[in-house]
């Protein structure tokens, strides 16, 4: 392993990429494939909305959304490099945000005042950012500060957490990391105490320290905010060096290590490529494991004829594929895998946000309270001073 970081129709096969052989790659049904677009007007109306918003507005839209709302975006990329492309843009009075709802919180607190920042749909959440609220891990700050630990503990918040998680480690002297610097973050955490409290992706947080900082697997518990003192002892608590928070990603989370041994026995010579949300199994089985933009850049530097079995969001990976119809590019599951909350930002959305804006409305601004905000902008900043 190294780590270095919608079709018309109801079904399809899953995408092998174009380099696969179709006698000995046939594919899967794909149930869950995306419709398209319902009304094909959608297209020359969101151009129309766009253009005359003109320099008004920003569109961002992560990796992870699907083609119909990609093409009309300013900006691809991952959720913090999104953020800092619309802080570098102060003259854009309208940040419209294609992605989830943390993302569009961090890019609120990046920009200027005068910004306001738009969430096509409001229902676009993040499932693991949700699953660690403010008041649990409050609660688990107070359990710690009881047992005379809390001070030699660094919070450390991923990036896929919600404005107040990273206004809590920032209030608390932590810092904020995504999945390409975390060793970083984590090194740097270890200067200022000898405990990490983890937060909210389990996997990131345990696939760092044992795989890039040389724990073990035994350094390292696991908090779980639904069991009486997160179903920890107070001698596994003093003892930890990594606190982790029961947190995954949904999507990357599903990837198994059966679905490794898989695509081996059927794809002879295939490179597996995993994101480090994936769990500790599938990461130490995998070839090359990082971040999204790492993903990314491997297949782009990619041999022609190389096969890749790529273990992150359907959208990404079938982009992936169209982008290089030399490389065998696939899923690493047998199984559809999209986004839900992610995908919930359509085309029809997206339309709506826009020429909303158009008529001088502003739908769905997301907004941070200026003390979150501030203490959110301190721990965002600690990353950003970091070697």
């Amino acid at each position: 392993m190294t780590w270095v970081e919608p079709s018309p129709t109801a079904t399809a096969l899953l995408l092998l990429g174009r380099g696969a052989d179709p006698d000995t790659e046939k594919g899967v049904e794909c149930p869950g494939d995306l419709p398209a677009p319902s009304d094909p007007g959608l297209v020359e109306r969101a151009a129309r909305a766009k253009a005359a918003l003109g320099d008004r507005v920003f569109v961002l839209g992560h990796h992870y959304q699907r083609d119909e709302v990609i093409q009309f975006a300013d900006v691809t990329g991952d959720s913090f490099k999104l953020a800092r492309e619309a802080a570098a843009r102060p003259d854009a009075e309208y940040i419209v945000f294609c992605g989830v709802h943390f993302m569009a919180e961090s890019a609120d607190i990046l920009t200027s005042d005068s910004q306001r920042v738009v969430l096509p749909d409001l229902a676009a959440g993040c499932s693991m950012a949700d699953m660690a609220a403010l008041v649990q891990v409050e609660k688990a700050w107070d359990r710690f500060a009881e047992l005379g630990i809390a001070g030699e503990i660094v919070p450390v918040t991923y990036m896929n957490s919600s404005a107040d998680i990273k206004g809590f480690v920032g209030r608390n002297n932590g810092v904020v990391c995504t999945s390409s610097n975390a060793e970083t973050a984590l090194r740097w955490s270890f200067e200022q105490g000898t405990k990490v409290f983890f937060l909210p992706d389990q996997h990131l947080g345990r696939n760092t320290a044992v795989l890039k900082m040389g724990m073990s697997l035994d350094d390292c518990v696991l908090y779980d905010p639904h069991k009486p003192g997160g179903g920890l002892t107070d001698e596994q608590l003093r003892g930890a060096k990594m606190i982790l928070w029961r947190g995954h990603c949904s999507v990357h989370g599903r990837f198994t290590l059966d679905s490794v041994h898989d695509v081996r026995e059927r794809v002879p010579g295939v490179n597996v490529l995993v994101h480090p949300e994936c769990k500790h199994e599938v990461v130490t089985a995998a070839d090359y494991v990082g971040s999204t933009e790492y993903i990314i850049k491997t297949i782009e530097a990619a041999p022609a004829g190389s096969a890749w079995a790529v273990g992150t969001e359907l959208n990404l990976v079938r982009r992936l594929a169209n982008a290089h119809p030399d490389k065998q590019i696939m899923f690493l599951d047998r199984n559809i895998c999209y986004c839900s909350t992610m995908n919930r930002i359509d085309l029809p959305h997206l339309v709506w946000a826009l020429e909303e804006l158009v008529a001088g409305r502003v739908p769905n601004q997301i907004t941070v309270d200026a003390e979150t905000a501030h203490h959110a902008r301190v721990a965002l900043d600690r990353m950003l001073a970091l070697p």
